[in-house]
């Protein structure tokens, strides 16, 4: 039931959309990770997006042209994507698996602001805040 409560409380995305729309925003990208670890961003850093032959969606840090840290995602995995303000200017984005026993976050984001359906753009572009 504290489930439940927690969706009413969150804006709750498709994991597609999401994406589609978080490449429109790297430079809203405040950290990314899992459970086990987190990339953070920094005036130096920049952030990139790619597609394995297999699917796999990849985030990657970049400085200059030498890699930081990357996030391997298997989007299959995600049942959907849920956000809720952290503070003002941080917004937590957690990309949900669900589970036999119960719904786990299998990776997260914070961005620097909230999904607005009305910035999503028709095709990934870079959108500058």
């Amino acid at each position: 039931m504290a489930t439940d409560r927690k969706l009413l409380a969150t804006n709750v995305l498709a994991f597609d959309t999401f994406w589609k729309w978080l490449q429109g925003h790297p430079n809203c990208i405040l950290s990314a990770g899992t459970p086990d670890a987190v990339l953070y961003d920094d005036e130096d850093f920049h952030w990139h997006f790619s597609v394995e032959e297999d699917s796999t969606l990849l985030l990657q840090v970049l400085r200059g042209k030498a890699m930081i840290g990357e996030l391997a995602i298997t989007a299959r995995n995600v049942s959907y994507v849920q956000s809720e303000a952290k503070g003002e200017e941080e917004y937590l984005f957690e990309c949900v698996a669900e589970t036999e026993n119960e719904p786990v976050t299998a990776y997260h984001f914070t961005l620097s602001h909230d999904y607005s359906a009305e910035e999503a753009p028709a095709k990934p572009g870079r959108w500058v805040h």
